[in-house]
C-alpha cells in the first residue's frame, strides 16, 4: 500500500553553477631566442567553415562585400596587364586571390600569400595553406616565416610574404579567428538541431516505459526489442499486461525552433555579419537597411585593412571599389515618412511664427 505520510518527502540538490569566463593571456614571444607560432586551429576552424552554413556564408559574404566590387587600377604601382599575369597556382586570378586571403583570415586568424619575383619584379602571387605555416618572432620583429613542403621546413623571408592578421590585440603574434567567440553557439544550435531532428524522426516513438517486474534479465531483452523496432522503424509486439509506455516529456515543436532561430540571430551578431546580409531572409525592410548601414563601416574597415597589408608588405598599390551605399536612400525614407515615432529633420525646425 502507497505510504501517504508527507514527512517521508526528500528533495534532490539541483544547483548551477556560476558562470566564469576563463583568463586568457595573450600568446607573446619568448624572452631568449626565436619564437615559432604555429596554426594548430587552422584544420579544425576549415572544418567549421566548410561544414556549418551560416559560417560559410557569413565569411563569404564579407570577403565578397570587401573584394567584390573590383579594383581601381588608377594611382596603382602595378598595370592592369600587370595584375592579369597573376595567376596563383594557374587558375587564379588577382581578384580571387583577394577574395581567398580575406575568407582565410577570417576563418583561421592569419593568411598568407608567398610573393614571386623576378629580379624586383613581382610575376606572382601563391597562397599559402596558415597550417602548414609557423611565424618566426626574434626581438619582438617578425624574422621570417617557415613553409612545410611535406619533407622540411622551407624559410621565406617578410619581404617576400603578404601577412593578414584577423583582429590581433596587444603584443600578439598572431591574429584571431572569427570562429573563435562563436563556437559555443554554433554547437548548441547544431545540437537542437539533431535533438530536434531525432524527436520529429522517431515521432511517438520515444517515451518512457513502466515494466511490471522487476526481473532485469526479462527488462534488458524487452529495452534491446524496444531499441531495434524504433531505430529500424518496426512493429513490436509484448506480453499483454506486462509494461506501460508513456509518452516521453519533450518541448513542443514551437519552442524547440524558438530557441534554434534565438541561436541562429545570436550567431549573426556574434559573427559581425548581419543576417540579411549572409541570407538574405527572414529580416523585414527596415530591418535590412538598418542592418546594411551597421555593415557599411564593417566590409569598409576589411577594404582599408587589406589595402594597407598589400601596399606596405609588397608595394602593391590598389584602390578596392566600395558596393552602392544606403545611407542616402535611407535619409530620403526618414523624411518621407512622418508617421514613425522618430524625430524627423522637419520636427527640429519652427513651423510656426511667434506672436
Amino acid at each position: 500500500m502507497a505510504d501517504l505520510n508527507l514527512s517521508r518527502a526528500t528533495t534532490t540538490e539541483i544547483s548551477v553553477p556560476d558562470f566564469i569566463v576563463e583568463a586568457k593571456a595573450l600568446d607573446t614571444e619568448n624572452t631568449q631566442g626565436e619564437t615559432f607560432w604555429y596554426f594548430p586551429e587552422a584544420t579544425t576552424n576549415f572544418g567549421y567553415y566548410f561544414s556549418i552554413p551560416e559560417i560559410n556564408s557569413s565569411a563569404n559574404s564579407l570577403a565578397t562585400w570587401t573584394t567584390g566590387k573590383g579594383i581601381d587600377f588608377q594611382g596603382n604601382t602595378m598595370t592592369e596587364v600587370d595584375m592579369e599575369r597573376i595567376i596563383g597556382i594557374g587558375n587564379d586570378s588577382f581578384q580571387t586571390i583577394l577574395w581567398n586571403h580575406e575568407v582565410t583570415k577570417l576563418v583561421v586568424g592569419d593568411a598568407f600569400i608567398e610573393i614571386v619575383k623576378k629580379d624586383t619584379k613581382i610575376i606572382n602571387l601563391k597562397p599559402i595553406s596558415p597550417e602548414r605555416v609557423r611565424i618566426v618572432v626574434s626581438g619582438g620583429l617578425i624574422k621570417r616565416y617557415d613553409v612545410w613542403d611535406s619533407k622540411k621546413w622551407v624559410k621565406i623571408m617578410p619581404e617576400k610574404m603578404i601577412h593578414s592578421s584577423n583582429n590581433r590585440i596587444g603584443d600578439q603574434i598572431h591574429g584571431t579567428s572569427q570562429i573563435d567567440a562563436c563556437k559555443w553557439v554554433i554547437d548548441a544550435r547544431n545540437e537542437a538541431l539533431i535533438t530536434n531532428r531525432m524527436i520529429e524522426k522517431r515521432g511517438r516513438a520515444l517515451g518512457i516505459v513502466y515494466y511490471k517486474t522487476n526481473n532485469t534479465g526479462k527488462i534488458s531483452y524487452a529495452n534491446e526489442q524496444i531499441e531495434k523496432a524504433v531505430k529500424n522503424g518496426q512493429m513490436l509486439g509484448l506480453p499483454e499486461d506486462t509494461a506501460e509506455i508513456k509518452d516521453f516529456p519533450v518541448k513542443s515543436l514551437q519552442e524547440r525552433l524558438n530557441w534554434i532561430r534565438y541561436l541562429e540571430n545570436f550567431f549573426y551578431q556574434t559573427f559581425g555579419v548581419p543576417r540579411i546580409i549572409a541570407t538574405s531572409e527572414g529580416t523585414s525592410e527596415v530591418g535590412g537597411k538598418i542592418g546594411f548601414l551597421v555593415f557599411e563601416p564593417i566590409y569598409t574597415r576589411q577594404q582599408s585593412l587589406l589595402e594597407e597589408d598589400f601596399w606596405h608588405q609588397a608595394g602593391i598599390k590598389f584602390k578596392l571599389l566600395r558596393p552602392p551605399t544606403l545611407s542616402g536612400v535611407v535619409a530620403q525614407d526618414e523624411a518621407k515618412n512622418t508617421g514613425q515615432l522618430g524625430i524627423q529633420p522637419n520636427d527640429m525646425e519652427a513651423s510656426m511664427t511667434r506672436e
